[in-house]
């Protein structure tokens, strides 16, 4: 979205912007299905956090599967807490933009889900997507000990994949759900508002050869 000169590496604690206590104003329920984007969830409802560019575009990816009960977007894995869009996108915040997944994982394994992740962005760029330049567009998976298991283990099928048609190594980072920040409300769903708005995503065409029933459980 925004793609101006800005730092390309993660800000240390004494640098990053300090962020407010109290969190930012969003919508209170999914614009597509009604359903409130923040928990409690039913139960037996997993959650997953997912950074793979530009925010607007990965949401739609993930809310238009089968089993997914709700989506939110937001800014994760940095260090200013309750960040703004505009804080984030001056990279001085160390957040990426992800998108919130609470699936069903009787009805979608996260094995799919990753599928999706790494099918729809190109995991080899590091600190952009696209044209979409900064360390908030950096390709990332956010998750459970058992999770991010499952997202090494598809991360090591996937890399010959993409080596054998002239990619680089996979950039992707795997770590523990970091605090997730709700983005303003004008950002939830934002395709859906705005059917012809920005979206930034595009894979790489290379298949992913694991997760390939996007309905099947585990």
């Amino acid at each position: 979205m925004f793609s101006f000169r800005k730092p390309m590496t993660i800000p240390t604690r004494d640098d990053a912007l300090p962020g407010r206590l109290e969190a930012l104003p969003t919508a209170e329920t999914h614009y597509v299905n009604s359903i409130p984007l923040k928990p409690p969830f039913p139960h037996g409802i997993e959650t997953a956090v997912f950074g793979l560019g530009c925010f607007w575009g990965a949401e739609r990816k993930f809310w238009e599967l089968p089993g997914v009960y709700a989506t939110a977007v937001g800014y994760a894995g940095g260090l200013t807490p309750n960040p703004t869009y505009e804080e984030v996108c001056s990279g001085h915040t160390g957040h990426n933009e992800v998108v919130f997944v609470a699936y069903d994982p009787a009805v979608i394994a996260y094995t799919a889900l990753l599928k999706v992740f790494f099918e729809s962005h190109n995991p080899t760029l590091g600190m952009r997507q696209g044209n979409d330049v900064g360390t908030q567009y950096r390709s990332g998976l956010y998750g459970s000990p058992a999770q991010q298991a499952e997202a090494r283990a598809v991360r090591a099928a996937y890399e010959p994949a993409l080596r054998a048609m002239g990619f680089g190594p996979i950039t992707t980072e795997i770590m523990d759900t970091p605090p997730f920040y709700y983005a303003e409300a004008y950002h939830q769903q934002y395709l859906a508002k705005n059917p012809a708005g920005y979206c930034g995503l595009g894979g790489t065409g290379v298949r992913c050869p694991v997760g390939t029933d996007a309905t099947a459980a585990v």
